[in-house]
């Protein structure tokens, strides 16, 4: 019983924290949920608890959605995230973890490079960014650290960033979790915890809410920056752990 306290409540901080810079919640949880179910359920668990986490922060974020944005990185993203779960059936993820955490790195000068320029990506390139990320979702827990930059170069930023990247990242997990349903990868019991786990990330989305509408536009920039670093050494520890 104390296990699954713990986890609840890391659900919720993950999720405050999600709420605030638009991801974090798989790093936060993922080894909380592999010392408490084992590695075979906490990717399944995870996957589901992120669909509900990205409901949460639709939900909170609601008006402010891009949908056009939505749009042009989900009409790629979506079969590319299918296809990237059933490739995770047989591909090695460490290389691509490596790959992603120095890319996580090297997009920090990237984006001060494009705002000092006022540089924004047309939603055409948007859509074909989508189609990558989303075949990389299928294969690793979170892209979170990649889709938000993505968003961030089309000009979009605080509420609009994090409502636009939640629901396009919402519509990106649910094909992947139907994957992992369709090859049976998914069984009810996971399901269920999932669901439950994503309760907490939902609520936490709430919270993170309040903070992000007293931040200025310059504070959230620094921390997407921060979350870049924290994201990409992550990744490189895992890839290299493995």
């Amino acid at each position: 019983m104390t296990g699954y306290v713990f986890v609840l409540l890391a659900g919720l901080a993950s999720g405050t924290l999600s709420g605030i810079i638009g991801t974090g919640a798989s790093i936060i949880l993922l080894p909380i949920l592999i010392l408490q179910f084992g590695p075979q359920q906490a990717v399944p668990i995870m996957a589901v608890a992120s669909v509900v986490g990205n409901i949460g922060k639709a939900l909170a974020w609601w008006r402010a959605i891009h949908w056009r944005a939505f749009w042009a990185y989900t009409c790629f993203g979506a079969p590319g995230a299918a296809l990237g779960a059933r490739t995770l059936l047989t591909l090695p993820a460490s290389v691509v973890e490596l790959a992603l955490g120095f890319f996580f790195l090297g997009m920090i000068p990237l984006r001060r490079w494009m705002r000092v320029r006022d540089f924004n990506l047309p939603l055409w390139q948007l859509a074909i960014i989508g189609g990558g990320i989303g075949f990389l979702t299928g294969i690793v827990i979170s892209t979170g650290p990649l889709s938000i930059p993505a968003f961030a170069a089309v000009g979009l930023s605080k509420g609009t960033l994090l409502s636009t990247e939640a629901v396009a990242s919402l519509a990106l997990m649910i094909s992947k979790v139907a994957t992992f349903q369709h090859f049976g990868a998914l069984p009810w019991p996971q399901i269920v915890q999932g669901l439950i786990v994503g309760g907490t990330i939902m609520a936490g989305s709430f919270i993170g809410k309040y903070f992000v509408d007293r931040m200025s536009v310059r504070t959230f920039d620094y921390l997407l920056d921060i979350m870049l670093v924290i994201s990409g050494g992550s990744m490189i520890w895992t890839g290299l752990a493995q």
